[in-house]
């Protein structure tokens, strides 16, 4: 799902196909410049997604096992894109709010069939506030951490990053801030993961 896509948004048509780079000789790009992370002992991959993207949904659960084998120098962090609108930041504000309290495993796949099954808006204080109640333990204490101007912060800090590592649309993913690859450039979601695994070792042996 591309980012022009995206930001024509009308009622609840979320959908964003991947706009890679076609025609790339290799399943990957290299970002210049590329990005610093927040933690140079790890080698840190970045997975952008959205809730409204079905390749995202679909992408998920694949991320969710593969996270599992990943090495003690190897730190996933998943960013909702926001792409400066504020449908996209409703949504992307629900996640880390979920994130921070604790309920994302309790939230995330019912986000997803909330918005791709029952055509459900989630963008704002309200919205959500009716969605959590009888989902998550303190619906209240989840509404505080929503309004939070760390949760604010997070939100905006999606959208720099998102803007830095060149992402125009999503499933994508980023490994050590240089390497950016996408199902449309692998061929499929299972090599795109088989890519972030090769460019791992790639930034490992770089790091030396």
């Amino acid at each position: 799902m591309n980012r022009r896509d995206a930001l024509k948004l009308a009622g609840l048509t979320l959908a964003l196909p991947y706009a890679g780079l076609a025609g790339a000789a290799d399943p990957f790009q290299v970002l210049d410049p590329a990005q610093p992370g927040d933690d140079p002992s790890k080698i840190e991959v970045y997975e952008f997604f959205h809730y409204g993207c079905p390749h995202c949904r679909d992408f998920d659960p694949l991320v969710s096992a593969w996270k599992k084998t990943l090495a003690e120098d190897v730190i996933l962090r998943v960013v909702p894109a926001v792409w400066n609108n504020a449908q996209l930041a409703g949504l992307a504000r629900l996640y880390y709010t979920a994130e921070i309290a604790g309920e994302l495993d309790t939230v995330h796949s019912s986000v997803f069939a909330a918005v791709q099954d029952e055509k459900r808006p989630l963008f704002n204080e309200e919205q959500v506030r009716e969605f959590v109640t009888g989902k998550v333990a303190d619906p209240a204490k989840f509404m505080e951490t929503y309004k939070s101007f760390g949760v604010g912060s997070l939100v905006q800090r999606s959208d720099q990053l998102a803007r830095a590592m060149k992402i125009q649309g999503v499933p994508a993913i980023v490994v050590g801030g240089k390497y950016l690859t996408s199902a449309s450039m692998t061929g499929s979601h299972e090599n795109t993961l088989k890519v972030a695994d090769q460019l791992i070792t790639r930034v490992r042996q770089e790091r030396g």
